[in-house]
């Protein structure tokens, strides 16, 4: 299935849903979306489409291939998942809510094929709309708000990146934007421009990775969307974002600048490790709680890739390992929902009585999210960690420790409450479903059978992604 058919039929489906006349044609039209998805799937890895591109605009390689499988994955758990928490909601909202997921899901995976880097700009902005509608989904003030914040602070961070854009090819003078023809001159550019273009580019695409200096944006995004949908937001929208970073950044590899771009990631990362870790402090939301967590956890990511090495390495395996943590533990708080019609962690609790299962899935969430064994983030914090020290740099290894001491600290305390302490708000017992409860502890457990082995392809994919 080309992919200029992939998107048509994608885009076509989804905007079906806008008209659909019931619940059961929204599912109808969510079954042919991810039959296109599988088929798509089917002829990038056994019709020939891998390692294949369209002209300078998409290229199926290692990167897009991995986090496509990843997407769809999450994606379809997500519409599973979102039929149950919006059962209540009336039609008019449901199918506009579903047809928006569709979309994002078809404009997430533009941006991971991108070879481009202003068809990448172009399908990140359409994440920008797509995600403000699904925002404000309940149609209340709050979420009008956090809509209207979420596309006006996307839109300013995307137009930084479009400077960044314009400067880098300006530092170039390349006729093409293509990554692959930008790349092969970038040495030659001008140093100062390369600066400000990556600089640029990085606040801009910040917005879309949950990262310093426009993490707050995904945050509200996240505390406002239901709970599925942020899912999805949390991770398949920041893996786009950390993708477009990080083919920005194999761009600057072979220039005179790329010690600078490693400096400023790794001090953007430890920014963003210290306000995760403090914010996971003082939250009183589990949906802020977790997205917190998910700026952390990027700010790991950008410290691997700051130390370079080995760390680019582990910085794409912790983002691939996130991906299945943090997407388990969202769906997971879907079902608290349900019973409790809230988050409000001081005020929740006793869930260990209420839903065993989802408790459980919240525990092992826990001790996988702090990277205890046998999370695979553990593999990919200690790898960087090793890094770090090899590299010297004393320093930022004994602020990682310490910052993750808080991370482990304020995860364990609020999860705990939820699952033991007495609960303080009103029940709703009979809605907890268990059925959703193992179906978000299903990917929970992909992530920790990555934490005990490594298939040798994976290994391989993400070899061919961190070669710079």
């Amino acid at each position: 299935m080309p992919f200029m058919l992939y998107l048509l039929l994608s885009a076509a489906i989804a905007s079906a849903v806008f008209a659909a006349p019931g619940r059961r044609s929204i599912r109808l039209a969510g079954t042919l979306f991810y039959l296109v998805q599988a088929a798509f799937g089917a002829w990038l890895f056994a019709g020939g489409g891998y390692g294949e591109s369209v002209g300078s605009l998409f290229a199926f390689d290692a990167a897009g291939s991995l986090f496509f499988v990843l997407l769809v994955t999450v994606s379809l758990w997500v519409f599973h998942h979102s039929e149950t928490y919006l059962q209540d909601c009336d039609l008019r909202q449901t199918r506009t809510y579903f047809a928006l997921l569709m979309l994002l899901t078809t404009a997430i995976a533009g941006a991971y094929f991108a070879s481009n880097l202003a068809v990448t700009w172009i399908f990140l902005e359409a994440t920008t709309l797509c995600s403000g509608g699904i925002i404000y989904h309940r149609r209340t003030a709050q979420t009008l708000e956090a809509a209207w914040k979420y596309v006006f602070v996307c839109s300013t961070g995307i137009a930084m990146a479009y400077l960044g854009i314009l400067l880098l090819a300006a530092a170039t003078r390349c006729e093409s934007l293509s990554y692959e023809a930008v790349a092969a001159v970038a040495a030659h550019g001008n140093p100062l421009y390369l600066k400000m273009a990556f600089l640029l580019i990085l606040c801009g695409y910040s917005c879309k990775m949950e990262l310093f200096p426009l993490y707050t944006v995904g945050v509200d995004a996240n505390f406002a969307a239901p709970a599925p949908a942020a899912a999805l937001i949390s991770t398949g929208l920041v893996n786009a974002g950390f993708l477009a970073i990080l083919r920005v950044y194999r761009l600057t590899a072979g220039t005179e600048v790329f010690g600078w771009v490693k400096s400023v990631l790794l001090l953007v990362g430890v920014l963003s490790l210290v306000i995760g870790a403090l914010f996971l402090r003082r939250t009183n939301n589990y949906k802020r709680f977790l997205s917190y967590s998910t700026v952390e956890n990027m700010g790991i990511a950008a410290i691997g890739l700051g130390i370079g090495g080995a760390g680019v390495w582990a910085a794409v395996f912790h983002v691939v390992c996130h991906t299945f943590v943090k997407s388990s533990l969202f769906l997971q708080m879907g079902v608290v929902r349900q019973v409790y019609d809230g988050y409000r962690i001081n005020r929740l609790g006793d869930y260990i009585r209420i839903n065993r299962v989802g408790a459980v899935g919240l525990l092992l969430g826990m001790v996988v999210a702090v990277a205890f064994p046998p999370s695979p983030l553990f593999i990919s914090e200690l790898m960087i960690l090793k890094e770090t020290i090899a590299a010297g740099k004393w320093w930022l290894a004994g602020c990682m420790l310490l910052l993750l001491c808080i991370v482990i600290y304020s995860f364990c305390l609020r999860m705990l409450r939820l699952c033991y302490q007495p609960n303080q708000d009103e029940l709703h017992p009979s809605k907890a479903d268990k059925a959703l409860s193992w179906s978000a502890l299903s990917l929970l457990i992909a992530a920790m059978i990555l934490g005990l082995w490594q298939p040798e392809l994976l290994r391989n994919v993400i070899d061919q992604i961190a070669a710079l």
